[in-house]
């Protein structure tokens, strides 16, 4: 414990702090805030379209028809981070499972994981997420079923490596020398050796997630209104930049820190898990 406590401190950067301590506060707020009834994404007041930083009691303001802009950030935030969580769980599992047992029968793995993922790979994950939210309608539960089917081969990809450096070992011999079966060879041999890559590949699709859901959200594809998206925000802001632009830079900044900041923490993860550091 000692040990793995020295080599986390040494890992932990300021930046990667500040990343992990930005990404901590941004969960804590905007889920904490859908139980806040002052904090209304929903509400229209006209006549305070457009109140600037602090005014009329909008900390950040308000959009084109009068819309806290701050509520609607931190509602932004939670559906994607709900969004982005539940799809990159989803690819998780899927890959995994997928990388486990095509690792375990390479010839089997050749075909179905190499060849199928690598077809699914040629292709821009934007342009098949547009084609399957035109075609069956841009709701979340869609969009969280396509975005889990793009990130599917990375996790496959990841797990079929590891599997493949971890089989051949002394100790899955071993298991299967006592009597342990396939599946158990599979799930309580091989597959806690493949977690730290699984984990680390976690945080990375998570900013992957969110910057191409934020994508759709900005083509009017993403998370269905009336409910809150940072892409969508940005989408709007950009006809008022001119005489608002606070309005764009303010969910903008927010979606490229939150993208950043989960790549940092995967750096971190990757170093922190890595036997070899």
């Amino acid at each position: 414990m000692k040990r793995v406590s020295l080599k986390f401190l040494r890992s932990l950067t300021i930046v990667r702090a500040v990343a992990l301590i930005f990404v901590v506060a941004l969960v804590i707020m905007s889920f904490v805030s859908v139980w806040l009834p002052s904090f209304d994404p929903y509400t229209q007041n006209v006549t305070n379209r457009f109140a600037g930083l602090g005014e009329s009691g909008y900390l950040l303001g308000s959009d084109e028809v009068g819309r806290d802009v701050f509520a609607r950030l931190l509602q932004g935030i939670s559906v994607e981070l709900i969004i982005a969580v539940s799809a990159t769980t989803l690819a998780m599992m899927g890959g995994t499972l997928l990388g486990l047992f095509s690792g375990v029968y390479p010839r089997l793995g050749e075909l179905l994981l190499m060849r199928v993922v690598d077809v699914i790979l040629s292709f821009p994950p934007v342009i098949i997420a547009l084609l399957a939210t035109t075609i069956y309608g841009h709701s979340n539960i869609t969009l969280t079923l396509v975005l889990s089917f793009l990130f599917v081969p990375n996790f496959g990809r990841v797990v079929y490596g590891q599997v493949l450096s971890v089989a051949p070992l002394e100790y899955v011999d071993a298991s299967r020398v006592f009597g342990a079966g396939m599946l158990t060879r599979i799930f309580t041999v091989i597959l806690p050796n493949c977690l730290a890559p699984i984990i680390v590949q976690f945080t990375v699709i998570i900013a992957a997630a969110i910057l191409l859901e934020s994508g759709l959200s900005f083509l009017g594809l993403g998370v269905a209104p009336p409910d809150p998206s940072l892409g969508a925000m940005v989408a709007t802001a950009q006809r008022y930049m001119g005489a608002h632009p606070e309005q764009l830079l303010i969910p903008g900044a927010v979606l490229s820190l939150m993208i950043l900041s989960f790549g940092i923490l995967g750096d971190f993860l990757r170093d922190l898990l890595d036997p070899r550091t």
